[in-house]
Parts: C-alpha cells; structure tokens; sequence
C-alpha cells in the first residue's frame, strides 16, 4: 500500500511540475499571476481530446500543445504585455475574468458531461514495481514531468536564448538596452508556458476524466507549489511539486480528514518562514 501511495505521489507531483512550469515561467517575465492557467490547462485537454477522436493521442499530445502555444503568443500580445504595469489588483481580476470566459467557452464547445481517453495501446498495460503492479502510463507521466524539468533547465542554463529569459526576469530593462528584445522574449515564453499548461491537460487526459472543474482542482495546487518553491522560480516549483505530491497521496490516506488542509498549513507555514520560498523568485 505504501509503494502505491508514493508511486501516486510521484505521478500527481510529476504532473503539478508540467503545469506549474509555465506557471513559474509567465510570472518570472512578465509578473502576471495568472489566475487563468488552471483554465488553458483545462482548454488543452478538451483539444487534446477532440484531436485524438480524431486522429489519436500521440497527435493530441504533440497538436493540442501547439494549438495552445498560439494562444499563448497572442494572450500575451493582447493580454499579458498590457497588463504587466497594472496593479496587482486589476491583473488578478482581468485573469480571473479570462478563466471565467473560457471555461464558458468549454461548456459552450463540448458541454458539461464528463468525458474520458483511453490511454494509448502501447502504455495500457501494467507493470511489476517491487511486487505491485503499476499503469505503464503512468510511469509514463513520471517520466514527462522528469523530460520537462530537466528539459527546462538545461535550456535556461545553457542556451542563448535561456540566458536572456534569465537575465529579462531579473531586470527587463537593463535586458532590454542590450539590444534584446524583450516584447519578443516574452511572447515566445508565455507561448511556452500556455503550451506546457496545455501538455500537462492532454498527459492528465486518460487517469483524470475531463469536466469543466477540473480547471479548479489543479490550479489550487498550482499556486500553493508556485508559493512554496518561490515565484517564478522554476527549481523550486519543481521541488514543491513533488512534496506537494507526496503529501496529497499520503495524507488522502493517513490523514482523510486533514488532508485538503496541509498544503495551505505548508503554504503558511513558508510564507511566515521565508517569504520568497524554498528558493527565492529566481528562475
């Protein structure tokens, strides 16, 4: 039972660092806390489910991601960059209007029935860890949350392109006189995150079923990883996603009763602590 409950961790934590990947990444460049990811998490989904009725997953998996890169450049086009030297009050309520529109958009387009997606043939299937038998796709779903965060980071720390999103999120100006331009950047970033949002939609697709709330369910636990790890930095969003995860699969079963209640404690608890989180707003 303990195996399957810090496989469960694993698997909700590697899912949490997809989705809060572009979370951490939109607020590092352009300082929108964006109340509407959880919203472009659900939207990529239900694309990621209309394009595999079509065709199957593995083109959902690589189509909806991109459809919701688009939307990203052009959000921030007509969004975000408007938005950036507004007070935090206006951001919040234009954002949270965003995700009002869009979960409108979903029950207009698909409804409010619940829909699932089968797995993939080749990853519906089980297999042996430590004597329990696990879903293949789920080790999958590890194993995207691994590619995506070290992916993320080797492109920061070792690319041209990773040094300006760097340099652009500490102080934008100073970037900017250098002769980058950081309107650009900044659209290619939040194009970025949108897309991962998206990602993380279709990979939830087959182990959670597809409803307009689910856009609710995640983007809590969204921000209390962004909190915990430090806004917008992408290191420890990762760390606090997996101890988020962990504590969401082991206290669903030894503590029931307090288990909704733990990571806003933890939240608390760090805000009082370190105000910046486990590591600070850098990405």
């Amino acid at each position: 039972m303990l195996t399957i409950n810090l496989f469960n961790g694993l698997v909700y934590g590697a899912l949490l660092i997809i989705m809060c990947s572009g979370l951490a990444l939109i607020y590092g460049l352009r300082r929108v806390v964006n109340f509407a990811h959880g919203s472009l998490y659900m939207l990529g989904a239900y694309i990621g489910y209309s394009i595999a009725g079509y065709s199957n997953f593995w083109v959902a998996l690589v189509a909806a991601p991109a459809i919701m890169a688009v939307l990203g450049v052009l959000l921030d086009r007509y969004g975000f960059r408007l938005l950036q030297d507004r007070d935090p009050l206006s951001v919040v309520l234009v954002t949270f209007g965003l995700l009002l529109v869009i979960e409108d958009l979903v029950i207009t387009v698909w409804g409010k029935s619940n829909f699932s997606l089968s797995a993939p043939a080749a990853l519906n299937t089980t297999v042996d860890l430590l004597g329990t038998p696990v879903p293949a796709y789920r080790i999958a779903v590890i194993g995207v949350g691994a590619l995506v965060a070290i992916g993320l980071s080797l492109w920061l720390r070792n690319s041209k392109i990773g040094l300006f999103v760097r340099a652009a999120s500490t102080d934008p100006t100073t970037t900017a006189m250098q002769g980058v331009n950081t309107d650009v950047l900044s659209a290619g970033v939040v194009g970025l995150g949108t897309a991962l949002a998206g990602l993380a939609g279709v990979v939830a697709t087959p182990f959670l079923s597809l409803s307009p709330s689910m856009s609710s369910d995640v983007i809590i636990d969204s921000f209390v990883v962004v909190v915990i790890g430090g806004l917008g930095s992408l290191a420890g969003a990762f760390v606090a996603a997996m101890v988020l995860g962990m504590i969401q699969a082991l206290g669903a079963v030894y503590l029931p009763d307090a288990a909704a209640l733990i990571p806003f404690a933890l939240m608390v608890a760090i805000l009082i602590w370190k105000p910046a989180g486990f590591a600070g707003s850098r990405t």
